[in-house]
C-alpha cells in the first residue's frame, strides 16, 4: 500500500498563508456579517416608515393597530379600548392578518 503525505506551506513561505487568511475574512463578511447589516438596516428603515393604522406585530408576538407614533415610543391598540405603550424598537413587522 502506498501513502502520500501532503505538506502544505513548505517551502512556499508566508504568503500562500496570508492569502487563505485573508480568503476566510472574506467569507465570513459575505455570509455573515453583511446580510445581518442589511437586517440590521431593513428594521430601521421599516420603524422609521411607521404610520397610523397600520397593522404591527411586537417582538413578543402581540398584534395590534397603531394608534399614536412618537419620537421614542409608539401606542397599540390590542383590542376594543386596551392601549399598550411600546418603545418603537419592540415593533418586528407589519401584521399582514387584519386586526380588529
Amino acid at each position: 500500500m502506498q501513502t502520500i503525505f501532503l505538506q502544505a506551506g513548505v517551502g512556499g513561505g508566508v504568503l500562500p498563508q496570508v492569502l487563505m487568511f485573508g480568503a476566510i475574512i472574506l467569507v465570513f463578511y459575505f455570509f455573515m456579517i453583511r446580510p445581518q447589516q442589511k437586517k440590521v438596516r431593513d428594521q430601521k428603515q421599516f420603524r422609521e416608515a411607521l404610520v397610523k393604522g397600520m397593522n404591527v406585530v411586537t417582538i413578543g408576538g402581540l398584534h395590534g393597530k397603531l394608534l399614536a407614533i412618537e419620537a421614542e415610543t409608539v401606542v397599540v391598540e390590542v383590542d376594543k379600548g386596551v392601549r399598550l405603550v411600546f418603545d418603537k424598537a419592540s415593533i418586528s413587522m407589519e401584521a399582514t392578518a387584519k386586526v380588529n
